[in-house]
Order: C-alpha cells, then sequence, then structure tokens
C-alpha cells in the first residue's frame, strides 16, 4: 500500500483518490479552498461520450482529431474516447444524476461534434452536480482532506516526488508520499477575462517546474467563444449548448456573421468562432457582438438553461426576448505537465491529470465537452499505475533547449514592481485571441523585467506569464487556439510540439527561446 496524496478536488482528484483508494492505497486529499471550490462545478455543457447506438468511439476519436489541428498524440484521444464510456457508466452508478429524456439519457449537440453525445445534468448545471456526487462518494470513503491548503512545492527526494509542501492558513506544513498526483486544472487567472474561478493560477503546473517536470503547449489557450459581457469586467459562460440548441450569433447591426466564416457557422470548432467574434468586435469598435436566442423562447431557455437564465437575468438581460451581449474569454488550458497516458510524469513518483496535465488527447483545440471526460479517465488511469514501474517521457517528448524562466528573467534588470492586473491585461493583449510577434515580444522583454513576487499565487502566475509567452513566440504559424497574424497560415511540415525543459540552455535572444520540436503523433 502507497502513501498517495491528491493535490485537487475538482472531478480529476476526486476520481483519482477514490480509485486509488479502491485499489488499496492510503488517500490524502489537498485542495486550495473549500472541497467543492474549482472549475468543475462550473461546468455547465455537459461531458461526451460515445455512449448511444446511433454513435461509437470511432466516430468521437475522429471528431477529437479534427478539432485538435493535427496536435493531438492518437494513443491519448484513443484512450480518452474509448475508456470515456466506463467512466461515465462509473459516475452514474455513483450517483450522478443526468437529466433524462423518459426512460433514456437526455443529450445534446455541441460544437464539431458529429453526434449528440452530451450529458447534461441540471440542464446547465452538470459540473455541480458531479462535484455533488464525487464529494457525498469521497465522504462515505471516509478520504481525510485538508482544505484551505496552498501548494507550495512538490517534495523531491533522489531524484522522485515523495511528498507537497502546502500552506494550511498561513502556516507551514509538509505532507510526506510514496505518489503525488496534481489535479489541480489550469491557469485562467492570468487573463483579464476569464471562465475560470479566482482559484485558478496555474499552482500546480508551476510547482511541477520547479520540481523538474517537462511542460508542453502551453501557447494553447483555449478562448470560450462566448462569455457575458456583463460590463463589469465579469465573464459569466454561456454555454456552447446554447449554441448547439440553436442560438446564433449577431453584430451589431444584427447580421448573423458566422455564416461567412465557416461552413458550420455558430457551431464551428471554438477556436473558429472565437475568432470571428474577436474579428466582428474590432470592426465595431471593441463592442460585445450579441447571442440570439430569442427564437428558443424563454420558457425553453429557463428550463434548459437555468442557471445561465438567472445569471443573465441578474444582469439586467431577458435573453429569451432579447439578445445578449457576450465576448470571448480564456477558459481551458490544453497545454500543461507533459504526461503519457497514465499520467506519468518525468518526475518519478509525480502524476498529473486534469487540466494540469498535458497529455495531447486535445491537441491545439480541445473538442466540447471533452474536458470532464479528460479528467475521469486520466485520473483512473493514474490511480491505477500508482504502484507500475515508471516508464521514459512518452514518444512525443525528446530532450533539447528549452526556455528557463528563471534565466530569462535574469538577463534583465528587476526594473518594474509585480501587479496582477497589469500581468492580466499584458496577457490578454499579447498573448489572446489574436497574437502577433512584436506585441508578444514585447510582453516578454516586460515579464523579464518584472521582479519577482513572494511565492504565491503571483510568483506562479508570473512564471506562467514567461512560459506562455516564450511558447507563443517560438510557434511561428497559426494552429488551433494559437493565432498569429503575423504567421496567418498553418505550417506545411509535419506539426510538433512545444516542449519546455527545466533548467536548459536559454538561447541567446531572450525574446526568441529555443523549444523542442516533436512530431505529432495524429
Amino acid at each position: 500500500m502507497s502513501r498517495v496524496v491528491v493535490v485537487g478536488s475538482g472531478i480529476a482528484g476526486l476520481t483519482a483518490a477514490l480509485r486509488a483508494r479502491a485499489v488499496g492505497h492510503d488517500v490524502t486529499v489537498v485542495t486550495k479552498a473549500a472541497l467543492t471550490t474549482g472549475s468543475t462545478r462550473y461546468a455547465q455543457g455537459g461531458i461526451a461520450a460515445a455512449l448511444f447506438p446511433d454513435d461509437s468511439v470511432d466516430a468521437h476519436i475522429a471528431d477529437t482529431l479534427r478539432a485538435g489541428a493535427g496536435l493531438n498524440v492518437r494513443e491519448a484521444v484513443e484512450a480518452l474516447c474509448a475508456d470515456g464510456p466506463d467512466r461515465v457508466r462509473e459516475l452514474i452508478a455513483r450517483g450522478a444524476a443526468f437529466d433524462r429524456d423518459g426512460d433514456t439519457l437526455a443529450r445534446g449537440l455541441e460544437a464539431a461534434h458529429s453526434s449528440a453525445r452530451v450529458l447534461h445534468a441540471g440542464g446547465d448545471a452538470t459540473g455541480a452536480e458531479l462535484e455533488r456526487a464525487l464529494a457525498e462518494a469521497l465522504a462515505a470513503a471516509r478520504i481525510p482532506v485538508i482544505e484551505d491548503a496552498f501548494l507550495s512545492d512538490v517534495v523531491v527526494r533522489d531524484g522522485r516526488a515523495a511528498g507537497v509542501r502546502l500552506l494550511v492558513d498561513g502556516s507551514p506544513l509538509t505532507v510526506d508520499a510514496d505518489a503525488v498526483v496534481l489535479a489541480t486544472g489550469g491557469w485562467g487567472q492570468l487573463y483579464a477575462h476569464t471562465t475560470n474561478p479566482e482559484v485558478a493560477t496555474g499552482d500546480g503546473v508551476a510547482a511541477a517546474w520547479r520540481a523538474g517536470a517537462a511542460l508542453a503547449d502551453l501557447e494553447f489557450t483555449q478562448f470560450h467563444p462566448t462569455a457575458l459581457h456583463a460590463g463589469d469586467g465579469g465573464s459569466f459562460l454561456i454555454s456552447e449548448a446554447v449554441r448547439g440548441e440553436g442560438a446564433v450569433l449577431r453584430n451589431a447591426a444584427g447580421e448573423r456573421f458566422m455564416l461567412d466564416v465557416h461552413p458550420d457557422a455558430e457551431l464551428a470548432p471554438r477556436d473558429v468562432v472565437a475568432r470571428g467574434i474577436a474579428v466582428e468586435m474590432a470592426a465595431q469598435g471593441g463592442r460585445p457582438v450579441l447571442l440570439d436566442a430569442t427564437a428558443l423562447g424563454a420558457a425553453f431557455l429557463a428550463r434548459r438553461f437555468p442557471t445561465i437564465d438567472a445569471a443573465s437575468r441578474a444582469a439586467g438581460y431577458d435573453w429569451g426576448r432579447e439578445p445578449i451581449p457576450v465576448t470571448p474569454a480564456a477558459h481551458y488550458a490544453m497545454g500543461g505537465v507533459v504526461t503519457d497516458t497514465a499520467g506519468r510524469t518525468t518526475v518519478p513518483g509525480l502524476f498529473a491529470v486534469g487540466e494540469v496535465a498535458c497529455t495531447g488527447a486535445h491537441g491545439g483545440n480541445r473538442l466540447a465537452s471533452n474536458s470532464l471526460l479528460e479528467g475521469l479517465v486520466f485520473a483512473h488511469r493514474a490511480a491505477e499505475a500508482i504502484d507500475e514501474p515508471w516508464v521514459d517521457a512518452p514518444a512525443w517528448v525528446r530532450e533539447g533547449a528549452a526556455v528557463d524562466d528563471a534565466r530569462l528573467a535574469a538577463a534583465h534588470p528587476a526594473t518594474l514592481a509585480f501587479d496582477r492586473v497589469r500581468l492580466r491585461s499584458l496577457l490578454w493583449e499579447a498573448a489572446g485571441v489574436h497574437r502577433d510577434g512584436a506585441r508578444l515580444a514585447q510582453a516578454a522583454a516586460e515579464l523579464a523585467a518584472t521582479a519577482e513576487p513572494e511565492a504565491g499565487e503571483d510568483a506562479n502566475l508570473l512564471t506562467l506569464g514567461r512560459l506562455v509567452v516564450a511558447a507563443a513566440l517560438t510557434r511561428k504559424e497559426s494552429r488551433g487556439a494559437h493565432f498569429r497574424s503575423d504567421f496567418p497560415l498553418t505550417g506545411t511540415g509535419a506539426p510538433v510540439h512545444t516542449v519546455l525543459l527545466p533548467h536548459a540552455v536559454l538561447s541567446a535572444d531572450p525574446t526568441q527561446p529555443a523549444r523542442t520540436e516533436v512530431p505529432a503523433t495524429c
């Protein structure tokens, strides 16, 4: 029996903890705030799985590969889609109450899916229902939980993860373990506009980097096309399922513009819709575009999307009778800590699952409603691999020159004080929906000249800001969620992953860091 500490309490963390306990391990869960605080509870649209007679695993694989812009790791995609149905059935067995259409599971259609395969709960409260079911299962299993615990670092002894250092209510605490499972989510708070909760500051990615783990594809941030533009900087997510039910996007003149952007119009892949909206907003002086769901009727919207209905009304909009203003917002990180399909990182004893990880399953653009599925599938696989022999890095990772953010910072005097508001604005402007080399280079120089804040969320965000900008600078093409106006076309050669290795050699020009280019396996 191994001692396992799981950091994070969303769908990935709780699934890992429950499965690790089921196979006989001594498990402790650590979470940054309350147990049910995190991105999972805010997931609206649902969870995709090939559960229906008119669907297939092969079709789900094909859709995931098509959305991923040629950068998917096929082995990870196959694991995600093939394991998905069984993992969802296990959720149902745990008591997760998915919506039903009579005696059968209700299902929705979302962008870039060839079949209606997205299960939902509470209309648009899927994440909250899954979090409830898993939290109750955790309590029933009597797995101890340490709440309000900030991850300071992963403990590394003799070259392998051996526990975590925490700050619990401001006091230091070290939890020793034979295996550490990071399930800390993404870094949406790096951007001025995000659908992520306040806790999403990339702590697990930054801690893994300090522990010596490789990172990959940090330039690929998915910007959800439709977040409610409330006028106060808020970015409440308006699920893609709304467009799946028939809502359309209109510009300030009332015209549907996505018809001229992509054959699938509002149901094109998320990166396409987000860019289409960004272009339209620029053409109308930065004003948000309008999501028109009025044809669906107020009664249907209130029944199918009660959470969004309440949020829209709270913001002063009656979306059943008038279009509502929306804007893109940072939503999901496709990149993260490099892992294989069992969640193993490049540091023995250290696992990463869910959004914190980069398995390559999402490639350059995640297919809608594959995120909750990812948490289920790879957390289950990681828990079963805890006592297995450690393996080399996955085939798509190889050694090479990479970014070392500490040395990047040292290349410039620290002339600027850290300011989180400025950091978020800078990343939104330079590494947002539209990017170009000049703005990225300016951002890299400013970040390099920014003084290191004390250890904590701010330090993690600054580290990630530097690494995200560096990765975006080096990808001189447009692919998936990464669009550069100075390189608007997708590269003609074999697609490559951006792999960042800590403590590696930095290129002479700090705004042009070298990277490991690894052929994609799709």
